[in-house]
């Protein structure tokens, strides 16, 4: 018995099939977080119309590939990426909303998230 698997790329964006050769997987960066999409060419052009004047307006970040790179900045960040003042923003706020939160070391995800969602 016979078995043909054939491999079907699908654009993620208006989920029709990728003809071989004419997409592009796209991976960017926004807020700090990685993505890819898999755009057919149409898409792709679109994708990169729209965010051409940001990159050209943006200062390039060199660093490696998968961590977080950041730019040169007059404010220390701590290993979440967010400023000494940030952090202590979110512990104030935390010990105001009946969060218990140390005065130093790591903030659990969860203050950290509902600090997010309430700014």
């Amino acid at each position: 018995m016979a078995e043909k698997l054939i491999r079907q790329l699908i654009d993620d964006l208006d989920g029709k099939p990728i003809d071989d050769g004419f997409g592009d997987r796209i991976e960017f960066s926004y807020q700090g977080t990685d993505y890819v999409i898999d755009l057919r060419a149409t898409n792709a052009e679109k994708f990169d119309a729209a965010v051409k004047p940001f990159v050209e307006a943006a200062a390039k970040v060199s660093g490696k590939r998968g961590k977080k790179a950041q730019a040169a900045s007059p404010q220390a960040t701590s290993g979440s990426g967010r400023s000494k003042e940030t952090l202590q923003a979110i512990r104030d706020w935390a010990g105001k909303n009946g969060y218990e939160v140390a005065p130093r070391g790591r903030i659990k995800a969860e203050i950290i998230d509902a600090f997010d969602a309430a700014h």
